[in-house]
């Protein structure tokens, strides 16, 4: 018998059902070896009923190239608010373990073809600028953000509405302490796609910085905690301090205390706080894996 060649991969390697604790492994991994599209979705929603079946039907003729993800917002409430999700169906496209590019609402499936096509696409045109912008996101990753912001710059000068590049441009001024010039690049994107990657990680971090002007001084609040471990006003205060001294980690510490003391405290704000730090880091960020997981724990637990 001959064997099979250029076999399509069945439907369980290319479409699934994924939760919060599988989000790394079915989504951010394995975006490394092929586009992955997530599909949030719920049972009450008309629309995402019109959508999945294109989805599905354009990943399977995408052979190989995309998978699809499917996650219930209802059950995956937590998910769904770290990743921004204003309104149902909402499709995130993640590539090399990083959002680049989604869309809202039931779309056809020879839109989601094209989409699948510009990403997924081996030897076209602009594989200089993918280089180019992995190279740049290297180099913010490593803490050399003003290389980037360069890189990011010469490819906003061959492609101007190239969106990761504009999103790095944003996040090397954040970390350059130009945070000015980085609101005034992302109020020149239109409001919808603000709320959507690339640039939902930006707003993230924009917010936090703008929260810095609220902290107080941390050794005087962690003199009121010392004295009144249960005052979680101090923490929370505490947590904004720390994130602004570029400290993600306390202050995760402190909010994931203030969870374990009060869950619901002051309509949530901890985990609320929580989920704009992930946001802001990215959904790679070992830190984002890591406090996300501790998170889950201590809300499923």
């Amino acid at each position: 018998m001959e064997p099979i060649i250029n076999a399509a991969p069945d439907d369980k390697t290319l479409i699934k059902d994924s939760d919060e604790r599988a989000f790394a492994q079915d989504v951010i991994d394995a975006s490394q070896e092929a586009l992955v599209l997530v599909d949030f979705w719920a049972d009450w929603c008309q629309p995402c009923k019109q959508l999945t079946p294109a989805l599905e039907a354009a990943v399977r003729k995408a052979r190989g190239k995309a998978r699809l993800v499917k996650i219930n917002v209802d059950q995956n409430q937590g998910l769904a608010a770290q990743l921004r999700i204003q309104s149902l169906p909402t499709v995130y496209v993640f590539k090399d373990g990083r959002p680049v590019d989604g869309f809202q609402g039931a779309v056809p499936e020879s839109q989601i073809t094209q989409i699948i096509d510009a990403h997924a696409s081996e030897g076209s045109g602009n594989d200089q600028i993918e280089a180019a912008l992995d190279q740049a996101a290297q180099l913010l990753d490593a803490g050399d953000a003003e290389t980037a912001a360069a890189l990011y710059a010469q490819i906003l000068q061959a492609d101007g509405e190239e969106k990761r590049a504009l999103a790095g441009l944003a996040q090397a001024q954040l970390k350059l302490g130009q945070p000015d010039e980085a609101r005034a690049l992302l109020d020149a994107v239109p409001e919808a796609e603000r709320a959507k990657p690339p640039f939902s990680q930006v707003q993230a971090a924009l917010d936090l910085a703008a929260q810095a002007t609220a902290a107080g001084d941390p050794q005087a609040l962690k003199a009121r905690i010392e004295k009144d471990p249960d005052d979680l006003a101090a923490r929370y205060d505490l947590a904004l301090a720390l994130a602004a001294a570029g400290d993600r980690a306390g202050a995760g510490d402190q909010l994931l205390e203030i969870l374990r003391r009060d869950r619901s405290w002051n309509d949530d704000a901890a985990r609320k706080q929580l989920v704009t730090l992930f946001e802001a880091a990215g959904p790679t960020d070992s830190f984002t894996l890591e406090y996300r997981r501790a998170l889950s724990s201590l809300l499923f637990a």
